[in-house]
């Protein structure tokens, strides 16, 4: 089995080096990792240790940055080494002012783990959330480096718990700790014999209350709302945006903000050309402050997370493709969220349906009536339930800490 995982891995990188080739993305996942070894030793110098932190993109960063913060405050002379499998973390993050240095995930072999791990000199790692890597892992435990992993989540469905899983369940055998989100991961890791297992929460609410609690103040943002109500779409696709013509339409009262997932000249074009004479970028807001149009569409990255403050409704993307994004930036400001049908992988999606602050939608039909159903003073109490929510899921972050501290 590992020389069917090295072969896969090995396949994988030949078809990213060819796809980079016109990719963006993946053009950046393959010149990241080109002289890798050179670029992190110049960058972190000679050390005597480090905390390694991993992710695997920006969402993860934004999930595990509580306990690195926390522990930065904690420890203000440690080391801070942060690793990115995926462009979109690496490129947003690269200059992460608590880091000593911010670098991509080398691929997973047995010389480059050895490596790495040589160069940072972890006193001991966190992953958030999951990517499990045998030879990084492996080679953390030889060398008796403790590994935690923060904000897991298990699902009967994963490779761990089929009868043929047996190589990826002696990865998590690499394991120090496990901080999991929910009870049923504890369960599945508990039916598999460990008990090193704590069912702290997750830390995204940690991290979303904080950001309730210490606001932007975007004044041009201020200046595009007004008096109006406004309805937030953040992390939108294609999919997502072409239900939004209607929304637009049938309530020119209300000012709408959108913010792309994927900001690329070719989607803000589509974008603009669906929603002709009616949209405005906020790169250019600052340029024109008077005859401000109905939308504006977020062509920066950054900004979401404050722009929530200024919404009484967001709609969340991604339903309609591989999974929801982020709900809970959102709900932190005490926003009803909206989103489309593929959220069953995110336990606090479910929890906001079942509160009555999430809505799912599964077309154009149920988006009109949610937001009809919204315009009343449905949408006060369904936001208020959304923050209650939030506010009562914290303290993730400071479960974690003690654990690795101690």
């Amino acid at each position: 089995m590992l020389l069917l995982y090295r072969f896969g891995l090995t396949i994988f990188y030949i078809l990213m080096k060819f796809a980079s080739l016109w990719h963006p993305k993946a053009k950046l996942w393959v010149s990241g990792r080109k002289h890798w070894e050179e670029e992190l030793r110049s960058k972190v110098g000679k050390i005597d240790s480090s905390v390694w932190f991993h992710f695997a993109s920006l969402g993860e960063f934004e999930q595990g940055r509580p306990v690195l913060e926390a522990l930065k405050k904690a420890e203000p002379k440690t080391n801070i080494i942060i690793s990115f499998f995926s462009p979109s973390g690496y490129e947003i993050c690269k200059n992460y002012a608590l880091a000593k240095a911010v670098c991509y995930l080398p691929l997973d072999t047995p010389n480059n783990a050895t490596t790495f791990i040589e160069i940072i000199k972890p006193k001991y790692a966190v992953f958030t959330k999951y990517e499990y890597w045998f030879y990084f892992f492996r080679t953390l435990q030889q060398q008796h480096i403790p590994l935690y992993i923060v904000s897991a989540i298990f699902r009967q469905n994963q490779v761990f718990f089929k009868w043929y899983g047996g190589f990826y369940r002696q990865m998590l055998g690499f394991i120090t700790y496990f901080f999991v989100q929910n009870k049923e991961s504890k369960d599945l890791l508990t039916s598999l014999g460990y008990q090193n297992v704590a069912l702290s929460g997750d830390t995204r609410f940690d991290r979303v209350a904080e950001n309730a609690k210490n606001k932007k103040e975007l004044k041009e943002i201020e200046a595009f709302c007004g008096s109006s109500k406004v309805f937030v779409a953040g992390s939108t696709w294609p999919a997502d945006e072409e239900l939004l013509n209607t929304i637009i339409e049938s309530y020119p009262n209300w000012k709408i903000i959108i913010a792309p997932h994927e900001i690329v000249e070719a989607n803000l074009q589509q974008l603009e050309k669906q929603l002709i004479g009616k949209t405005m970028r906020y790169s250019n807001l600052k340029v024109h402050k008077s005859s401000l149009p109905q939308v504006l569409i977020i062509d920066n990255i950054g900004l979401l997370s404050s722009l929530y403050s200024y919404g009484h409704v967001a709609y969340i993307g991604g339903g309609f493709g591989k999974g929801i994004h982020n709900t809970l930036e959102a709900a932190a400001f005490g926003l009803p969220v909206i989103f489309g049908p593929r959220y069953q992988k995110f336990q606090e999606a479910k929890d906001l349906v079942e509160l009555k602050a999430g809505f799912s939608i599964s077309n154009q039909a149920e988006l009109n009536d949610c937001f009809k159903l919204l315009q009343s003073d449905t949408h006060k109490e369904a936001g208020k339930q959304a923050k209650a929510y939030v506010d009562a899921h914290t303290g993730a972050t400071g479960q974690i800490l003690k654990k690795i501290l101690a």
